[in-house]
């Protein structure tokens, strides 16, 4: 599934310029589930943030998402996390994602592949967000 949204993805929006290793963890939020893939690719994109969220949606979408419940078993999840150093904060997007200085299964690949890129809102780069992120769910790197 990760393969099929990344070619869909550079089909959509661009060539992918670098992607993070596959990692596995636990479900977040309800637990009761089996684990969740993870990854962090980079693409350039010259749309809008919203006019990506509708691209990102229609994927998800089209690759059989079907959103019953918040945290609940999914087919494919794909977060835009940054819009380079834009903030948006709408109804419908907010950039940089609200959580990601949270969840350590986000800043373990985005640290991977952006290391010293810095959050535009908290001003600290990915690998001091990591670094000081109380989350301790086990991120594992599989290739």
């Amino acid at each position: 599934m990760l393969r099929k949204a990344i070619d869909l993805l550079q089909f959509r929006i661009g060539k992918i310029e670098t992607a993070s290793s596959v990692y596995s963890t636990k479900a977040w939020g309800e637990t009761d589930q089996p684990d969740f893939l993870n990854q962090v690719v980079v693409m350039p994109y010259t749309g809008t943030a919203i006019n990506a969220l509708e691209i990102v949606l229609n994927i998800e979408h089209e690759m059989g998402r079907v959103r019953f419940k918040k945290w609940g078993a999914r087919i494919i999840d794909i977060d835009l996390l940054y819009y380079g150093d834009q903030v948006h904060h709408t109804s419908k997007l907010t950039l940089p994602h609200a959580a990601l200085h949270l969840r350590r299964f986000t800043l373990v690949p985005l640290a991977e592949v952006l290391p010293d890129f810095i959050h535009p809102v908290l001003n600290k780069t990915q690998q001091q967000l990591l670094d000081e992120c109380a989350d301790r769910l086990e991120v594992l790197k599989l290739v």
